[in-house]
This record gives structure tokens, C-alpha cells and sequence, in this order.
């Protein structure tokens, strides 16, 4: 870790978490967490309204956490990067207020970055600087993506998407009909172990000769695991838990390795990065390994920690922002539920406002 390496703050409130990270360049300094996942779980998914008023009451004492983490002043900070898209709108209102509050006060860069490529970024912190161009597949409750990045922070390229479900969608959703409650990734993935994964011969969604080799579709898994259930459950028969979990689990990472291993292979990349939250768990881990090692694609995943939403992949992603030179965003940034991922960042509209121009004042105030 060099002294002169830019050291950013990031916010994270694209969902139900609360994240603040600090890095500096490509090492973690502070990764601090408060998540509403407790009080979501009554209600069998995340409510927006609560998620919202969860940040604005986190927000403070999680920033000053990291800061103490880090055992840094905010004033030591060469940048602010926050998750401006895409997630739940009010949620990341809350997020981009409080950037650019701490940018405007500090006479700090502020840089709206993407969600899903700080997902990417935060591999970084883990394991070095990104191959470009890097494949990657994010899997979460919101997205299921193969993306080609020849530049983190200016080149995401989508290869393949969810076309209905996204992987952790389902999850939840099975766990729900399991009656496993929520979250239900870690509770299907731990009941998993203790079960067959060829008890039940569930569906692979989109894997025929003609469907899109990059798309993904749970939908369909979804309802077939839903009716196998029900069908059980209206025979007066046990519904065998464990085995419908490990059956399930396995027809889902079966069909995001396969892709995912196929598409590196298609576009000669040598190695696939997988980040999400889905991403933690140990069957998809398991079964990427091993594809990845028989067809010679080396495997980066980082631990499960970075897997799930934090504020430190927002602060590794800008922190490259910094180091590349990428346009700081203005100070009228706002939240865009639907940013797409061909978007890493979101640039001011004033070109003047470069990032040496706004960096060497902030400096200047600093040190003078």
C-alpha cells in the first residue's frame, strides 16, 4: 500500500444494507456494515419505506465507524464514491444526500458509481488488479449478469442477463414456499449439504440448442419446484426439505457455471470473476472451481463478506475512478433506479470540473 494511492470513502443503500467502506487504491482499510435484514425478514422481503428510513438512522454513526476503522480523519479523503444505480430509489437517495453532503463539506470529488460494476471491482481488494478485459457473473437477489469488462471504470460490456428471476430472487422465493423464512439464500445453502442434489430432476432454464447461450431464466425452475411441493403437500405426503433444496440449488448454479464457463471460453478470456451475493454460496463456489479447472479458466471470487452489498466495492471502484483520472460527478447527482451496468459511473456535465481541478483544491484547503 503506497501513501500516495487515492483513499476513498464509499456509500452503499442500493437495498437493505447500510455499507461504508474505505480503501486505499486497492487495499481495504474499513468495512463497516448496519444492515435492516432482521426487521425485512418479518415481512418475508425487503420493504422500501423501511429500508429508507433504516439508512437515514445508520447513515452517520456507520460513516464515523469506518472513519475509526480506518483511524483516518474524513479530511485525509481524496474522494466520495457512492451507489447512484441501480437500486431501490429511496434507498439510494438516502445514499447519494449523504455523499454529496460529505463532498460539498469536505470540498471533496464525489463519484456516482454503478452497483453492479463495484460488484466486479471489489475483487480488487482481494485479489490484485482486474485482468482486462475481466468476465464476470453477478448473481444476486436482484441480478443474474455475465458482463465483459475490457475497463472497469468506462467499459462494461453485457453479454447476458436474467430474463425474468434473478438467482437470488428464487431462492427467496423457495424458501418461501418452504416455509424457511428470509433471507433464503444461507438456509437453502446450509440445508443443501445435508441433502441429494439428483433426488428431483428440476429444470435448467434456457439451456437448449436455441435459447440465448447467455441469458438466464429461473422463472420457470421457480414454479416447477413451487408445484412439486404443493403436490406433495396435497398427497398428505412429508415434503423432503433437503433434498428439494439441494436439488433445487444444484439446477441453478448447474446453469450459471455452464454459461458462465461457456462464455469465457467463447470470448477467449482465461479466467471468470463471479460477485453478488449469491455469489457466497459454497455449491456455486464448488461447482465454478471445478468447471473453471477442467476447461483451464483460472477462478476469482472474493470471500463471502465482499460477496453481498458493503460499502467498500463502491470505495474500491472509486478509488480506480481517482486513479484512472475519470471525471468527478457534479454535485446535482441523483439516484437512478435503473442505471445500466454500460454505465460504471455517471461523469459531470461540466467538463471543467475535472478531477485534477477538484482534487487539487481540495488539497490546496487541506494542506494550506
Amino acid at each position: 500500500m503506497a501513501a500516495d494511492e487515492p483513499l476513498v470513502l464509499g456509500i452503499e443503500t442500493s437495498c437493505d444494507e447500510t455499507g461504508v467502506g474505505i480503501v486505499r487504491g486497492t487495499t481495504l482499510l474499513a468495512d463497516a456494515v448496519a444492515s435492516s435484514v432482521d426487521t425485512h425478514a418479518r415481512y418475508g422481503g425487503v420493504v422500501p419505506e423501511i429500508a429508507s428510513r433504516a439508512h437515514l438512522e445508520a447513515m452517520v454513526p456507520t460513516i464515523e465507524r469506518a472513519l475509526k476503522e480506518a483511524g483516518i480523519s474524513a479530511r485525509d479523503l481524496d474522494g466520495i464514491a457512492v451507489t447512484s444505480g441501480p437500486g431501490l430509489a429511496g434507498a439510494l437517495l438516502v445514499g447519494v444526500s449523504a455523499a454529496k453532503a460529505y463532498a460539498y463539506a469536505l470540498n471533496k470529488p464525489l463519484y456516482g458509481v454503478n452497483h453492479l460494476a463495484s460488484h466486479i471491482c471489489v475483487d480488487q481488494l482481494e485479489h490484485g488488479p482486474l485482468p482486462e478485459p475481466t468476465m464476470a457473473l453477478l448473481v444476486s437477489g436482484g441480478h443474474s449478469s455475465l458482463l465483459l469488462a475490457p475497463d472497469i471504470t468506462s467499459d462494461v460490456r453485457p453479454l447476458g442477463a436474467t430474463i425474468d428471476d434473478a438467482a437470488g430472487e428464487a431462492f427467496d422465493k423457495i424458501a418461501r414456499v418452504l416455509n424457511l423464512g428470509f433471507p433464503g439464500g444461507p438456509v437453502i445453502d446450509r440445508l443443501a449439504k445435508e441433502g441429494d442434489p439428483k433426488a428431483i430432476a428440476f429444470p435448467r432454464g434456457l439451456t437448449g440448442p436455441r435459447d440465448a447461450p447467455y441469458d438466464f431464466s429461473f422463472s420457470g425452475l421457480k414454479t416447477s419446484v413451487a408445484r412439486w411441493i404443493e403436490a406433495k403437500r396435497a398427497a398428505g405426503e412429508e415434503v423432503p426439505v433437503r433434498d428439494v433444496a439441494a436439488s433445487f440449488q444444484e439446477a441453478v448454479v448447474d446453469v450459471l457455471t455452464r454459461k458462465a464457463v461457456r462464455a469465457c471460453k467463447d470470448e477467449g478470456v482465461d479466467h471468470l470473476m463471479i460477485g453478488g451475493g449469491v455469489a457466497a454460496n459454497s455449491r456455486l463456489r464448488a461447482l465454478a472451481q471445478e468447471r473453471c479447472e477442467r476447461a483451464g479458466i483460472r477462478l476469482r471470487v472474493p470471500r463471502p463478506g465482499l460477496c453481498t452489498d458493503n460499502g467498500a466495492m463502491v470505495a474500491a471502484l472509486g478509488a480506480e475512478m481517482v486513479a484512472r483520472n475519470r471525471r468527478p460527478s457534479d454535485l446535482e447527482l441523483s439516484a437512478d433506479s435503473s442505471l445500466p451496468v454500460t454505465e460504471p459511473h455517471v461523469p459531470g456535465r461540466h467538463p471543467e470540473h475535472s478531477h485534477d481541478h477538484v482534487h487539487e483544491i481540495s488539497k490546496d484547503n487541506l494542506y494550506s
